[in-house]
């Protein structure tokens, strides 16, 4: 019986020497390594990631291209730290075919050199730093979502033709996200007429922001807040128990609808900008939210969706290769150029950077059915990372910062 064996696995070792190296690599999974974030202030958002990614290859009996995957999670702790050393492992130690994530835009500068280096195929499903797919442009990285401006322009501009606000006041999250979320809202709304007048810059982890919240003017038209995970959770509580009723408008992570099902009054009337709406009114999004609301009993959201589209351009990209995704440099120019994709949002395609260009969607907190929902009240429709500005001079400008664009406007 054991000669029989060896002699068995013998000849299967023969037969796979003689196929061709194509197929024996088919063979294997296709080996997709994930970063999220599990623990801190980002970890509703890292929640939100895996049930994207989980749903999506569940539709799929754990398969793209006729091969099984492979999904290995490593949780990154929501520090660039980690999601370096993360990266490395999932790379070197996994062999992944390609990493999807990570989930914040800090994450994503910290693993920037080392994806280049090592020739990585990265799909970001909500990490949105503007100059990787601008001034500094990864060729080894691609996004599944809009750049972090890319939505707060078109919120700039609803602000001041739209709403016609005049005086604005700004409170965001003092990181890379932050930052770059006010600067597009800031550079769009002041060239529509409008002033920036307050910014207040509270760190990532701050405790408390009633010392904040006693800081804003009360001379503005609205309070722009731009905050990841639970933070615009806790400020727009805050800010109501401070008895303040000027209009709120933020980015779309501070209303995700991670949090969203959290919140109470408080958020009604919240006016945001972003790539995704729960309340997208299309039959393509009518059954993704059911497909969420069946597998996991909440509204899908910003990183739900970012995450199911990283993997939907996987597929899209491994299909076109017949799911020969091992040699890395055409699995990487396939993924970075699908031709036209359609998911819950709408119609997206990738521009020549490695960025969407699709719809952005002005949504408003309403309270439906006995829940808050984003409603979305104005769609703006083939939005580019750089607005409506030419490339070449937009890229001339330095990336937005806490200290871009020029503070010229804001009051002592």
């Amino acid at each position: 019986m054991k000669r029989r064996n060896f002699n068995l696995i013998a000849a299967a070792t023969a037969v796979s020497a003689l196929l061709p190296k194509a197929a024996r690599a088919q063979a294997e999974p296709v080996r997709i390594g994930f970063l999220t974030v599990r623990t801190g202030a980002l970890a509703a958002g890292g929640r939100q990631l895996e049930e994207g990614i989980q749903l999506f290859l569940k539709e799929r009996n754990g398969s793209i291209a006729g091969r099984k995957v492979e999904l290995i999670i490593a949780d990154t702790g929501g520090n660039p730290a980690g999601a370096k050393t993360k990266t490395q492992e999932l790379v070197e130690k996994n062999r992944v075919h390609v990493v999807i994530g990570p989930l914040a835009a800090f994450e994503a500068l910290a693993i920037d050199d080392y994806i280049r280096q090592s020739r990585t195929p990265t799909v970001a499903s909500s990490a949105a730093a503007e100059d990787l797919t601008q001034r500094k442009p990864n060729p080894w990285f691609v996004r599944a979502v809009g750049s972090s401006a890319q939505s707060n322009h078109a919120l700039g501009d609803y602000a001041a033709r739209v709403l016609g606000y005049k005086r604005v006041a700004v409170i965001a999250d003092d990181f890379a996200y932050g930052h770059e979320c006010v600067g597009g809202f800031q550079r769009v709304f002041e060239d529509a007429g409008g002033k920036v007048v307050q910014k207040l810059w509270p760190p990532l982890n701050v405790a408390d922001y009633g010392s904040y919240v006693g800081q804003l003017k009360k001379n503005v038209d609205a309070v722009y807040v731009g905050f990841a995970g639970a933070n615009g959770l806790r400020f727009l509580k805050q800010y109501a128990e401070y008895g303040l009723k000027t209009p709120v408008l933020g980015s779309q992570t501070a209303a995700d609808e991670g949090v969203l099902r959290q919140m109470g009054d408080e958020a009604v009337g919240v006016v945001t900008g972003a790539w995704y709406a729960a309340g997208i009114d299309s039959p393509d999004n009518r059954r993704f939210v059911e497909a969420v609301n069946k597998e996991f009993g909440v509204d899908p959201g910003y990183y739900t969706l970012g995450a199911y589209s990283a993997g939907a351009l996987v597929e899209a990209a491994a299909r076109s290769l017949g799911g020969r995704i091992e040699d890395k440099e055409p699995f990487m120019k396939a993924l970075r150029n699908p031709g036209t994709l359609r998911d819950a949002r709408g119609e997206w395609r990738i521009d020549e950077y490695g960025n969407p260009v699709g719809p952005m969607y002005i949504r408003k907190v309403e309270r439906r059915g006995g829940k808050l929902v984003n409603a979305v009240v104005r769609v703006y429709p083939n939005v580019s990372q750089f607005w409506t500005y030419d490339p070449k001079q937009f890229l001339a400008n330095p990336v937005y910062s806490r200290d871009y664009p020029p503070s010229k406007n804001l009051e002592p």
